[in-house]
Formats: structure tokens, C-alpha cells, sequence
């Protein structure tokens, strides 16, 4: 399980370090993803195809899916870390977050998200007011 978040900076190379508490789980390797909120999604490989399956049965002749479907698996990268815990940002998904320099490591349950660090601060301002209206609809759904 990820969780926290942690501010790191991404190199000369495009390469970030993450963090050494989540380097066990991404051990046999991570799939890099254009997250929906303008991030990057990272997933442990071995997780990918079963987080991935509610996207993998949408039916793709709805142009809804065919999107979604794009969105999530075009740009998508598997890859490893380095022996120093670091992951190669692709530019492609680097440029759909916005992300130069300075960056967030968000732990959220089975993945990470890698967020540019004032788009991660825009992002926690905008959900402060909201969380509790957002949790009320979330538990109706499971009632």
C-alpha cells in the first residue's frame, strides 16, 4: 500500500529518485501512466493488468471508451528502477503533467502519483472544501 507524500526534484537526465519505502513493492518493475488529474501514475507492473481491468472491459464501441482507453494505455511506459531507486520520466508524460523540476510523490493506496509541486498544491486547496460532500457520495454508492 502507498501512502504520504514527498517532495523530490527530477534530475538533469529526466530521472527521479522515489521514495525508499516504495521501492520494495515496484521491485519487479512499474508501468508510468498519463494520470487523468494532469500527473503521472505509477503502478507496480505486477498490478498494472488488474488495476487496469474495469478500463480493459469498457465497451470500445462507445467513443467514450476508445478515449479512456487512449488516455491510459498510448502513453503509458514499463520500465524499471535504476539500482538508486530511480524511474526515467518519459517527456511525453512529463510534458502532460507539467512537470520540470520540482515534483510531489503522492502515495494513494495501489499507486503513486507524481504531480508538479504547485500544480500539487492547487490541486490540495481545491479538494480541501469538497472531501467531505465527495466522501457522502462515495458511501452512498457502496450502500
Amino acid at each position: 500500500m502507498f501512502y504520504g507524500e514527498h517532495e523530490h526534484t527530477v534530475d538533469d537526465k529526466s530521472r527521479l529518485t522515489l521514495p525508499a519505502k516504495y521501492r520494495h513493492a515496484l521491485a519487479g518493475g512499474v508501468v508510468l501512466a498519463k494520470g487523468i488529474d494532469r500527473n503521472i501514475d505509477v503502478y507496480p507492473r505486477a498490478s498494472w493488468d488488474a488495476t487496469m481491468a474495469r478500463i480493459v472491459e469498457l465497451d470500445s464501441l462507445s467513443r467514450e471508451a476508445r478515449e479512456m482507453k487512449r488516455h491510459v494505455f498510448a502513453g503509458a511506459a514499463v520500465t524499471e528502477l535504476d539500482g538508486q531507486g530511480r524511474v526515467l520520466l518519459p517527456p511525453h508524460l512529463a510534458e502532460h503533467a507539467g512537470i520540470d523540476r520540482e515534483v510531489v510523490v503522492a502515495g494513494v493506496h495501489d499507486h503513486i502519483e507524481i504531480w508538479d509541486r504547485a500544480a500539487w498544491a492547487g490541486q490540495l486547496k481545491a479538494i480541501e472544501g469538497s472531501v467531505g460532500d465527495a466522501a457522502e457520495r462515495v458511501a452512498d454508492r457502496r450502500g
